[in-house]
């Protein structure tokens, strides 16, 4: 008998041992272990079970959530924003506005100090979350800087909401009429740019003085800082408005 011959009967043997169909029915793991890490998770499979069976019959404790209050070991946190001269008189006709929210959704105590002209918030009991104080900070803050109220009460609904603020000459050095007339492009004739990029990127703008504030998503603040970085380096308003048609098309196609 050659060496071929005994290759073949041997290979016939390891043929015949083989089952001959798969019986799909039946799952088998693809993992291969070695006998003792099988042993090894077997005694350690067993070992969480009977800690799974001890803890069963133990009543599991249960916490209430945390107030503000009781957080901070039952010291109050104080905020203070204080309002600039031109925002004086709209806090002034717009303070229910403003209050009803604060007190009623976030529950912190508010009141406007009129000699140092601030708006002061501070938590108490009653305060559940402890983020409260800087949701209610940001939106005072949000309607100092030049928001509406309606526009400003987005902070305290929605956590993906940012305000990004900037010079016009942090985008260039302009000065005198240059500078004016950089600021007529972003605000257009009666306002018409500054509502066309509003409504192409869901943001809400405000132009005071040489200071713009942005206010919607990171997403949608890009997009309208893009366009308004354009308007400020001399770009044409009517290549302004077709990058904003574009845009709003394809903001209407996502959403």
């Amino acid at each position: 008998m050659t060496a071929a011959d005994v290759q073949d009967s041997s290979m016939d043997m390891m043929m015949d041992n083989l089952p001959q169909t798969v019986d799909p029915t039946t799952l088998t793991s693809r993992i291969i272990q070695s006998d003792s890490i099988q042993r090894e998770d077997r005694t350690n499979d067993s070992d969480n079970d009977a800690d799974d069976m001890q803890m069963d019959g133990v009543d599991q404790p249960t916490f209430q959530k945390l107030s503000a209050h009781a957080a901070r070991g039952g010291k109050a946190e104080y905020r203070r924003i204080r309002c600039p001269a031109h925002r004086y008189t709209p806090l002034r006709e717009n303070w229910e506005q403003l209050l009803t929210p604060l007190v009623e959704y976030l529950k912190l105590q508010v009141r406007f100090n009129t000699r140092t002209r601030s708006v002061e918030m501070k938590t108490s009991r009653h305060t559940l979350d402890t983020s409260s104080l800087q949701k209610g900070a940001d939106f005072i803050g949000a309607f100092m800087v030049g928001f509406e109220p309606q526009d400003a009460v987005a902070l305290l609904r929605l956590d993906d909401l940012y305000i990004e603020s900037f010079k016009v000459t942090d985008v260039k050095i302009l000065r005198g009429d240059h500078l004016s007339r950089a600021i007529g492009r972003v605000a257009g004739q009666d306002g018409k740019t500054r509502f066309a990029i509003e409504n192409a990127t869901r943001t809400r703008i405000v132009v005071a003085d040489s200071r713009i504030h942005l206010l919607g998503s990171y997403g949608n603040i890009r997009l309208a800082r893009n366009a308004i970085c354009d308007l400020i380096l001399g770009a044409p308003p009517g290549k302004v408005y077709n990058n904003m048609r574009n845009v709003a098309k394809r903001m209407n196609e996502r959403y």
